[in-house]
């Protein structure tokens, strides 16, 4: 399952860069997509407020493949982003892991309003870890476990490429966990020792970004899903803010902060350092990024 959804994904990504490149000068597609690689570091020596040696760098390649012609369009966006940091007290951690393909098939009803079919396929690159207080590792996340794939029919409204939302009222999801440590803890909501779960519900998906002054631009992303089959009411949440800050055609200051809320990943609490074992349970999870960098746009 791991090689064939590997395999997919490689396929559409090669899929629409073919179909670029056949394109003649005039084309209907549009491709934008920056290359940001983004650095943070710190460091002390006899000083006496204290703190703690860090370095972290972030990776992120964005890119959009937006096709428009008659009453057809196909919006794409695929995101990649990994990054580490180093304190001296514990050495290198992950801080950031995202593979991000997001596809909108859409006819025009009217001037903005579309039918449509959408794809969603989310996972990581490398293993994820939680920390106890003695830098003991457990291992709660790798590379497709879990890995998210959704679909289905709806209707979008789209003002302009900086301000959209999907409705999907008929939406299947798949979650997928390979790994069979996981896969036996039953981890993501699948059956303990299957690697994967079908869910069938409502998707809503919405993307707002905006120039607040010169050079200064912010952005939006929210994902909404609700379960019919189980617990509909409880909604699982994906929010993303950016912060893109423009320094000059090259160098960036950029934050992000993303709020997730699923109620099949559950969390294991801790008390003084220590993980305490069945108190697993739904819980916010919070990522914040914020650094300088090189930016290269296109």
């Amino acid at each position: 399952m791991k090689r064939f959804l590997s395999t997919l994904c490689v396929s559409l990504l090669v899929c629409w860069y073919a179909k670029a490149q056949e394109a003649p000068s005039d084309t209907t597609w549009r491709i934008a997509g920056e290359n940001t690689l983004l650095l943070n570091q710190s460091s002390f020596s006899n000083w006496a407020a204290g703190g703690i040696n860090s370095f972290a760098a972030n990776l992120i390649f964005n890119y959009g493949f937006n096709y428009k012609k008659d009453r057809w369009s196909w919006d794409n966006k695929v995101i990649a982003a990994y990054g580490l940091t180093k304190q001296k007290s514990v050495g290198w951690r992950k801080n950031d892991d995202r593979i991000v393909l997001n596809s909108l098939l859409g006819y025009e009803a009217t001037e903005r309003w579309l039918y449509t079919f959408y794809l969603n396929f989310n996972t990581q690159f490398a293993d994820g870890f939680q920390y106890d207080g003695d830098n003991n590792s457990t291992l709660i996340s790798t590379a497709f476990a879990p890995a998210y794939l959704s679909f289905g029919p709806g209707f979008a409204y789209k003002e302009s490429d900086n301000f959209r939302f999907n409705l999907s009222p008929a939406a299947a999801r798949f979650i997928f966990v390979t790994n069979d440590e996981l896969s036996n803890q039953g981890a993501f909501g699948v059956d303990p020792g299957s690697t994967s779960r079908f869910e069938f519900g409502a998707s809503f998906d919405a993307y707002y970004k905006v120039d607040v002054m010169e050079n200064i631009s912010v952005e939006n992303i929210l994902k909404l899903y609700s379960n019919y089959l189980e617990d509909p009411q409880n909604v699982d949440v994906d929010y993303t803010f950016n912060l893109f800050m423009k320094v000059n055609d090259y160098i960036s200051v950029n934050g992000g902060v993303q709020l997730i809320y699923d109620d099949n990943t559950l969390i294991p609490r801790q008390a003084d350092g220590v993980i305490i074992p069945g108190s697993e349970r739904p819980t916010l999870q919070v990522r914040q990024v914020l650094g300088a960098g090189i930016t290269y746009k296109f």
